[in-house]
């Protein structure tokens, strides 16, 4: 296969290189030690509390450091997206002392050198890595239609095979030749791009959580798509892209995400990028009679980091609670220090 040929084939619109991109995104002048992080919402609901405490512990991390902290705005999906949901979550979080020092300032403005901050903005970005992948071999159209995804499911549901998706002899455009892919581009088929993994369902690897320590996971296996039939990316590769060229340092997310871990190495490996530091962290739970859940965006009011303000909170005494939560020797600290502001926002 003539990979260049391919890429160029798939992606003639894109001359830039990842060289370019890194030119145009240079690494941050900080101070050694400097940790560098985010926080990643969608615009897609209102501000849940889980949000604010993960917001709350990336300023946290980067303020101590002397580092950045700053917002990227996930707005890929158009459809969920709700009119003025940028504003919403910059003033929910601005109520609670958690400023950016980059990132969207309303709408439509931004502040920051490491832009767009939003994803919506930044497809050229992607596409770029991704014909780089494509010209390596990494990456490759796959023109699969729902029915054929489907199907596949099926089959290996009913082979009761353990991986479930789209891999290995299931990943049926992963060795069409140029001649069948330049018939299916004539035919105008539609394709989404994506990763041809070199993962083996023999092999694990670790997580080297910053606060859980070591976590072993099967290896990926999956060809995941990296872009989609818009040339929109996933959230998966979209992150990767980000992470990268905005310097991030450190990932603080939901410990929902750790599953996803595997795939978020080999794409990173993949795109030959390094890979920042992860901390997962746990969810907030409120107790349901004798047991405990997480809470629902659904079921709990308080779920609403609004619910707050409506109820007369007040804000220093939400972050109080948070850190309590975050730090378990936090109220030994508070104790020792009554008069103090909390050190949340500093």
């Amino acid at each position: 296969m003539d990979y260049n040929r391919l890429a160029d084939l798939i992606f003639p619109h894109i001359t830039d290189t990842v060289e370019d991109l890194f030119a145009r995104y240079p690494r941050r002048d900080l101070p050694k030690g400097a940790c560098v992080t985010r926080f990643a919402p969608s615009p897609t609901g209102f501000m849940h509390i889980g949000g604010l405490y993960a917001a709350m512990i990336s300023r946290r991390i980067a303020k101590q450091s002397e580092g950045v902290f700053y917002m990227r705005i996930e707005d890929t999906d158009k459809k969920r997206e709700l009119e003025g949901g940028v504003t919403e979550i910059i003033s929910a979080l601005k109520d609670f002392g958690i400023v950016f020092d980059e990132g969207p300032t309303d709408e439509v403005n931004e502040a920051g050198a490491y832009g767009p901050y939003k994803q919506s903005h930044r497809k050229d970005l992607y596409q770029t890595v991704a014909k780089d992948m494509m010209r390596r071999g990494l990456a490759y159209p796959c023109f699969c239609t729902a029915d054929d995804l489907d199907a596949i499911r099926k089959e290996q549901e009913a082979g009761k095979e353990a991986n479930v998706g789209y891999w290995g002899r299931y990943a049926k455009c992963r060795d069409l030749s140029l001649e069948e892919i330049e018939a299916n581009l004539a035919e105008g088929k539609e394709f989404v791009v994506r990763l041809r993994s070199p993962g083996s369902e023999d092999r694990r690897i670790v997580c080297k959580d910053m606060v859980r320590g070591d976590i072993e996971f099967p290896e990926n296996v999956m060809d995941v798509v990296l872009l989609k039939s818009d040339g929109i990316p996933t959230y998966h590769f979209a992150h990767v892209v980000d992470d990268t060229l905005m310097g991030t340092t450190h990932v603080i997310r939901g410990d929902e995400w750790l599953s996803s871990y595997p795939v978020h190495e080999q794409l990173f490996a993949a795109a030959g990028f390094p890979l920042p530091g992860y901390i997962h962290i746990a969810p907030i739970m409120k107790l349901d009679g004798s047991s405990k859940r997480k809470l629902s965006k659904r079921k709990d009011p308080e779920a609403a980091v609004s619910y707050y303000h409506q109820e007369g909170y007040c804000p220093d005494a939400v972050l109080e609670y948070l850190m309590t939560i975050a730090n378990s020797s936090y109220e030994e600290w508070r104790i020792a220090h009554p008069k103090l502001p909390p050190p949340t926002i500093s």
